[in-house]
């Protein structure tokens, strides 16, 4: 078992999606996209690795942040081995927002004893690369018992080295999952993440970060090869329902269009999807309504 942990929109999400080799976890431009423990798995000839994808650590305040927080910190305690995702480049241009950004993982690494990886992500975004050696450095001294290298999870650049070191650290065992398994969550929950994404990459940064999504309706029709899906996008205020719907219902379609065939592809048959969206004032505050979506781990 291996968590990947580190701030908010370091790229774990899509190291997850580059290590199994298929899309398990959305991808986003957004801070805090990931809600949930995402796991990935990943089976070789020699070797089965168990990934759990978390929150971004961080220092916001709320019922719902603090729900991520205990998400990302009970799956760090679970693992064999750590992988720490840094933003290489906005640490590079901006090393000023390094301590702020991992105040909350310095000492817990720092004392660490089993296998910690720290990946410095998104080389691809800059040129000069001798610009990285002093973040390099830099880290190395703060764990000096970490392994420290850089990659680009969005061009799998890496990633090979990086599987090598994983799969040396892993304990010696029989397999924990069928070898065509590639995750552990319920294709309704994953269903229900691919319509999120689409929702957040199509607003960017016009959509705040209170918006869910929940499966009200699956019917799998027998002999059609269909599945009928009804899904709802909350979102907090009446304002963000009208931009999540777009003028005449442009942006609601264009976001079913694109979560269909990301859908049809995950189920691999024919999908009919409706999508509603739905006001829900004060949703991130309500421990009953977001443990109802599979937000919120037992307290």
């Amino acid at each position: 078992w291996v968590a990947l942990i580190g701030p908010p929109n370091a790229g774990k999400s899509t190291l997850l999606n580059a290590l199994i080799g298929q899309k398990v976890a959305i991808v986003t431009s957004k801070p805090q996209t990931t809600r949930n423990q995402i796991v990935g798995i990943l089976s070789r000839k020699d070797a089965q690795v168990v990934f759990m994808d978390t929150p971004g650590i961080h220092q916001l305040r709320g019922r719902l942040n603090k729900m991520l927080l205990q998400t990302a910190w009970q799956s760090m305690n679970a693992a064999d081995a750590l992988i720490v995702m840094l933003d290489g480049d906005l640490y590079i241009r901006k090393p000023d927002l390094l301590d702020r950004d991992i105040a909350p993982l310095v000492e817990p690494i720092a004392a660490e004893t089993r296998p910690v990886v720290v990946v410095v992500n998104k080389i691809d975004l800059f040129r000069d690369k001798s610009k990285m050696l002093p973040l390099l450095e830099r880290l190395s001294a703060m764990w000096p018992k970490a392994e420290v290298f850089p990659a680009s999870a969005l061009n799998k650049d890496g990633m090979d080295h990086l599987l090598r070191l994983i799969v040396g650290y892993m304990p010696e065992g029989p397999a924990l999952y069928p070898e065509d398994q590639i995750s552990t969550l319920p294709v309704r929950f994953m269903t229900a993440e691919i319509v999120r994404e689409k929702v957040f990459n199509k607003l960017r940064q016009e959509l705040p970060y209170s918006t869910a999504v929940d499966i009200e309706q699956w019917e799998e029709e027998e002999g059609r090869d269909q599945v009928i899906v009804n899904a709802v996008i909350y979102v907090a205020r009446p304002s963000h329902k009208s931009m999540v719907i777009g003028k005449g219902g442009a942006t609601i379609k264009e976001i079913g269009i694109e979560a269909r065939k990301d859908i049809q592809e995950l189920l691999e048959k024919r999908v009919h999807l409706e999508l509603w969206v739905k006001v829900r004032e004060g949703w991130t505050e309500d421990l009953g309504f977001m443990r109802s979506l599979g937000l919120s781990p037992d307290e």
